[in-house]
């Protein structure tokens, strides 16, 4: 029985590893893997999953708006396909995500998401927000603080290192802009907007 997946954390705790170690094991067994990710975030190459560790795969991309299920629906006609896999889904949309979960429905296939929960400001991606509401099953990929608890937040951070606080929701990067942080250094570095 299908389902739709939505593997979780902040920047950093390795959620691309995860999803890249996953397809490689669907691979090693001879099943056919679909994989997805944003289509403006090619930090990798456009196309291209990669994981800081430096292990990286091919994907296919979807922009804003557009219909992942049709692009699930042409991938399943050309043949076999085990699992989905979607990277950044914190940039979906929640239409795309009632998408996915009709591919899941009614194709009968799996599908797995990878992405981040919340923004620099601590509030949730609209892709985030549907996953929680709509997936199957959710999983949190963790990862630590400076302090060693686990971090939940992540800080957006300027040329030169001083914590933003508000801007645009989405700007790409990575080590050199973002750093995750648990809630309470999140909230001494914000100044404790809440």
């Amino acid at each position: 029985m299908a389902k739709l997946y939505f593997n979780y954390s902040t920047m950093n705790a390795g959620k691309s590893t995860v999803l890249l170690q996953a397809a490689h094991n669907y691979a090693e067994r001879g099943m056919q893997t679909y994989l997805l990710t944003a289509q403006f975030d090619n930090r990798a190459g456009e196309g291209r999953i990669e994981s800081r560790i430096g292990i990286g795969m091919e994907a296919d991309t979807y922009a804003p708006g557009e219909d992942v299920l049709a692009k699930i629906a042409a991938r399943l006609a050309t043949g076999p396909c085990a699992c989905v896999f979607l990277d950044e889904a914190q940039f979906l949309d929640p239409a795309q995500v009632w998408q996915l979960a009709r591919a899941v429905d009614d194709l009968n296939v799996p599908v797995m998401c990878f992405g981040l929960r919340v923004d620099f400001m601590g509030n949730l991606f609209p892709g985030s927000a549907a996953l929680l509401a709509l997936a199957d099953e959710m999983r949190e990929v963790r990862t630590i603080c400076h302090c060693g608890k686990k971090a939940t937040m992540v800080v957006r951070k300027d040329a030169a290192g001083r914590v933003l606080t508000d801007g645009a929701q989405v700007v790409i990067g990575g080590n050199d802009r973002y750093e995750s942080l648990c809630r309470r250094h999140w909230r001494e570095a914000v100044g404790d907007r809440a």
